[in-house]
């Protein structure tokens, strides 16, 4: 059997399909290296901006912010305007707000681009499902959905150890402003490249907007968009705020790593999403089962972020192991947008993905900057080259938020129901 006829695209417009779909996926790619670029500068930041703790979680956190408030506009204009302006546009907003935030010479500065940086990824990843959802057969989605998961995890990765290296080589600044670069260039490809359908070249806008918000309203009034939503934001608690931020210092100051040692094992996490957005999502179409994945990865999620968290003396094998293990089972959320979609008409699916990124986003905006007040309020008046230093208790007392929520996040996905339209 070929590609083509596995996926269910006619060969004729399969090659099409896939560069539509990798360009968005790209952009997903640069909004997760985004995502994650601070926690390898902690300390060049908190230096030149004067940054506590709390001040550097709220400034890490601006992104996730400008990113939820995003998901507010980009369900409707995925499924009313069409990928190819709204990615094109996204691209240059984060093109511009880097740039801002490499030459900020004030927290207020940086704190901006931040924001726009945020706001402007907030349209890639709902806008790459639509692209899938109108590409890609149905049965697929959950498969398609994992794959672009996978290349935005491989994003985050190069925004560890690789960035890593790169602000050891050429500085924060200077690894900044190579990033927007990148995002400029590839908003001009995608105006150049995307096309909406693969049977026009112009987006399909046929459900009036009447219509349309009255059935995202009939959406938002079902009680499981909210549990899937909630179960969304706790889910992801680990990547977003350890992964994403807290985890690189945790490492250096509490398992005695280096920084480049404890970007490579942050690494670890994402290297482990990777895999297993694509593999689970394989899973989820495979046995036609939505609900059932899901609380598995759940609690695969709970242990080993409990055991990680809670075991001392762990060697770095067994440090790795259990970050691979955790990004693994956190990537089961692929399993939660194919449910929002699958309980929501054609024309919505964009909007209702868009509100279950709200609730997954919203959890690094406030996980984020509490996890950092939390390190203030245990920090104990230690500095080193004009940044704080916090105590392995202070991270103990700090981190249990992590744990906690993951548990939720299992008790939640109980809750939730199979949907109707499932394989």
């Amino acid at each position: 059997m070929t590609i083509s006829e596995r996926l269910g695209v006619p060969g004729t417009r399969l090659v099409l399909a896939w560069i539509t779909w990798s360009l968005g996926a790209l952009f997903y790619f640069h909004a997760f290296f985004q995502r994650v670029a601070p926690s390898v500068m902690v300390g060049e930041l908190m230096q030149d901006l004067g940054l506590s703790a709390a001040a550097l979680g709220n400034l890490s956190a601006l992104y996730f912010w400008g990113y939820g408030v995003a998901q507010l506009p980009t369900g409707v204009l995925a499924d009313r305007w069409g990928p190819r302006r709204l990615l094109s546009s996204a691209a240059l907003i984060c093109g511009c707000g880097g740039l801002l935030f490499a030459f900020a010479e004030s927290s207020a500065a940086a704190s901006l681009g931040r924001l726009i940086i945020g706001f402007g990824a907030g349209f890639g990843f709902i806008t790459t499902l639509k692209i899938v959802s109108v590409w890609f057969p149905q049965r697929r989605f959950a498969l398609l959905s994992g794959l672009t998961l996978m290349v935005g995890t491989v994003g985050g990765i190069a925004g560890q150890a690789p960035l890593a290296w790169a602000v050891e080589s050429f500085g924060w600044r200077g690894a900044m402003t190579g990033t927007a670069v990148f995002a400029l260039a590839l908003g001009c490809a995608v105006w150049l490249i995307v096309r909406d359908h693969p049977d026009t070249a112009e987006t399909q806008g046929s459900v009036e907007t009447p219509h349309l918000f009255r059935d995202i309203g009939q959406l938002l009034r079902q009680s499981q968009t909210w549990i899937i939503a909630a179960a969304g934001f706790a889910s992801v608690g680990s990547l977003f705020a350890f992964g994403a931020l807290w985890g690189v210092p945790y490492l250096m100051e509490v398992r005695d790593l280096s920084r480049p040692a404890a970007a490579a094992s942050m690494s670890m996490m994402l290297f482990g999403w990777a895999l297993g957005a694509p593999l689970i999502g394989w899973i989820s179409d495979h046995l036609a089962r939505r609900k059932m994945p899901f609380v598995v990865s759940a609690t695969g999620a709970f242990i080993s972020i409990f055991l990680l968290l809670n075991i001392s003396n762990l060697s770095l094998w067994m440090i790795d192991a259990l970050l691979f293990i955790n990004g693994a089972f956190s990537a089961g959320l692929v399993v939660a947008f194919a449910m929002v979609r699958e309980n929501s008409k054609a024309h919505t699916a964009g909007s209702a993905m868009a509100f279950l990124n709200i609730g997954v986003i919203t959890s690094g905006a406030v996980l984020q900057p509490l996890i950092g007040w939390l390190l203030d309020l245990n920090w104990d008046g230690r500095f080193e080259a004009g940044r704080r230093l916090y105590s392995p208790e202070a991270y103990e007392n700090a981190l249990w938020v992590l744990p906690a929520c993951a548990g939720l996040a299992v008790i939640l996905t109980l809750f939730t129901r199979e949907p109707r339209k499932s394989g």
